[in-house]
Parts: structure tokens; C-alpha cells; sequence
């Protein structure tokens, strides 16, 4: 894998011990993205995965996506958010329309559709940044299960 100088930007062989360009020390190299072979690179498309539930779909189909663990993780993670966010819009209904039975009292259930949203929207915001730097960022509880998922081959 092709690796590049931090300080100058320059590619570097495999071998080289410093720089050609600037002559800084090996330890200034970085390696390149990595790209599974698909034509996106793996933070890319990890990123791509978290934009609705149809990219996750299709990473997880398709390969050489479906064989790239960093890709499987977001893509996991992305639909058991969007389950875990629909268990909650489904809960909150019925617990409004339970509350409706006591006068106003289901009125109150309105501004937390709104909490439940908003923190959905966080986490998806952060999962985006932490896929595009190519971190495996886990969310609470549903992290783990993605990562069980993705090491399951």
C-alpha cells in the first residue's frame, strides 16, 4: 500500500527510510485511504452508508463491499439505528395514546418526538464524521451489535 509524506504530501516507497522529496524521517508517513476495490474508499463509502437505509442495504449486498469489515460495521450500525429509532417513534405513539385517555396529559409526549429526533440526528451527524475519518465509533448499545455482525463473516 503506497504510503505518503505528512510533511510534503509526496508519495513514498514501501522501503524508504526517508522522504525523496523532503527527506523527513520514515515515521511522517501515512498510509493512503484505503479502498475496497469498488471504487469508493472504505471511509467514503462507510460514510455513504449512514445516508438512509438504502446505502447500508446495498453495501451489505453487494461486493467487494459486503467483505470489507469497516464498511459491514457502519452499514450494521446504521439499520440498527434506524430500527432502534423507529422501536422509539412506535413507543412514544402508543404511550401518547394512552396518555390521551387522561385528559390533556397526551399532549405531553409531543416535545419528547421531538428529543428522540433530534438525538437520532446527533448520533447519525457524529456516526458521518467518525466514518469519514475512519473510525469504527460505536453508539451505545447498538455498536456492539453492529461489530458482532461485522466480525460474523
Amino acid at each position: 500500500m503506497p504510503r505518503f509524506c505528512t510533511a510534503c504530501g509526496a508519495q513514498m516507497p514501501d522501503t524508504a527510510n526517508n522522504c525523496p522529496s523532503c527527506g523527513k524521517g520514515a515515521g511522517a508517513a501515512a498510509p493512503a485511504a484505503q479502498s475496497s476495490g469498488g471504487g469508493l474508499a472504505d471511509n467514503v463509502a462507510g460514510l455513504l452508508a449512514y445516508i438512509t437505509i438504502l446505502p447500508a442495504i446495498f453495501f451489505l449486498v453487494v461486493e467487494p463491499y459486503n467483505k470489507n469489515k469497516f464498511i459491514r460495521f457502519h452499514s450494521f450500525q446504521c439499520l440498527f439505528m434506524a430500527a432502534a429509532w423507529f422501536a422509539c417513534i412506535i413507543v412514544l405513539m402508543f404511550l401518547g395514546m394512552i396518555l390521551s385517555f387522561v385528559s390533556f396529559l397526551g399532549l405531553l409526549v409531543i416535545p419528547l418526538y421531538f428529543l428522540v429526533g433530534f438525538g437520532f440526528f446527533v448520533m447519525i451527524v457524529i456516526c458521518l464524521l467518525k466514518a469519514y475519518q475512519g473510525q469504527m465509533w460505536k453508539v451505545p448499545v447498538i455498536g456492539n451489535l453492529a461489530e458482532k455482525q461485522a466480525n460474523a463473516v
